[in-house]
């Protein structure tokens, strides 16, 4: 079982799976905005996720014309997680909602063509100008 929550703590969920999912940053402009960040870091789970507290479905339609939720804590308004009707199996948790955020270690980049010149990626881990070919991106986020 892994657990989170928001900054206020109003709201707090759960995932039952064994450990932490993989995660991975994305450094687009809009990830960007919506961080208040350099980049945003999401850890991808195939489970789905039990919730308790005032939770804030927040829902828009993107430019490729899918359908994107962002779950928000209704006090403080920390983003949660979000899920998409693309991929409506998978959740993506904000990364630093995670109890246990400092054990995660990004498996790949996105992207990167918009980072932060400031930012310094590892070499050694994958990263994309843009969007990555999903068979690419769901290797890198694979078993490592």
């Amino acid at each position: 079982m892994i657990e989170g929550g928001c900054r206020c703590g109003a709201v707090r969920y759960s995932l039952a799976v064994a450990d932490l999912p993989p995660a991975y940053c994305c450094h687009c402009l809009d990830c960007q905005a919506s961080s208040g960040s350099a980049f945003s870091e999401q850890a991808v789970a195939a489970a789905p996720v039990a919730a308790e507290g005032p939770i804030i479905d927040y829902r828009f339609t993107r430019p490729d014309g899918s359908d994107s939720h962002h779950r928000l804590c209704g006090q403080c308004f920390t983003r949660l997680w979000s899920t998409n009707s693309t991929y409506p199996e998978i959740t993506l948790l904000r990364a630093g909602t995670l109890d246990r955020s400092q054990d995660l270690r990004p498996a790949a980049h996105i992207w990167v063509k918009r980072k932060q010149d400031w930012v310094v990626l590892p070499p050694d881990v994958p990263q994309w100008p843009e969007n990555a070919p999903a068979a690419e991106f769901a290797r890198a986020l694979g078993p490592r």
